[in-house]
């Protein structure tokens, strides 16, 4: 197997399943849950979010149109992609550090619920996204195919419906998360 295979399909697999195995265990300790989105409202986010996984992870099951190469095999892409797995992964975790006990798997009020605006949150308000979309994107990269490009637009539509639902929550939640609003990023500073 190539370099640029080997990275597509065995670097990259495994830090998704590293990072996986780590945010299934730092999900054991968390804050008790105050108030969960209802599973209607969930699905909105959740269903485009499903649709990337199976999109990512299921090739076989996917129509030929959806797995035709946009660009030539070679070396560069596997390498940029590995690359950008790695930073939006740890940029993922640096985050989930950071947040701590308040984090949920769910659009979830906690008990106790903190507005945490250090480390990444100091820029960004949503950082745990910010990681996994790029992250993505370096999937979608290393691959080279359709299913990579519609895989990544079907994440950020589902990113963007779950922000709106948290902060929803969150200007609920915290008087002072409008100031927080105006001084930081939602996802990617100067962007958005």
């Amino acid at each position: 197997m190539s370099t640029a295979g080997f990275l597509a399909r065995g670097a990259i697999p495994a830090m998704w399943i590293a990072w996986v195995l780590y945010w299934l265990v730092a999900a054991r300790n968390v804050k008790q849950t105050r108030w969960r989105e209802p599973f209607g409202a969930n699905a909105l986010h959740g269903v485009p979010l499903a649709l990337c996984f199976l999109l990512l992870t299921f090739p076989r099951w996917l129509p030929r149109v959806l797995t035709a190469r946009l660009v030539p095999p070679g070396p560069a892409l596997p390498r940029l992609g590995t690359l950008l797995v790695a930073a939006g992964l740890l940029f993922a975790v640096w985050a989930r550090l950071h947040l701590g006990r308040n984090w949920s798997g769910r659009v979830e009020v906690k008990t106790g619920h903190e507005l945490v605006r250090d480390g990444p949150y100091r820029w960004v308000r949503h950082p745990i996204y910010s990681g996994m979309l790029l992250a993505l994107a370096g999937t979608a990269c290393a691959i080279a195919e359709w299913r990579g490009v519609i895989a990544f637009a079907c994440a950020v539509v589902g990113v963007l419906l779950r922000i709106r639902a948290e902060e929803t929550q969150m200007r609920r939640l915290f008087p002072e998360y409008d100031e927080y609003r105006r001084r930081s990023w939602a996802l990617i500073p100067p962007v958005f």
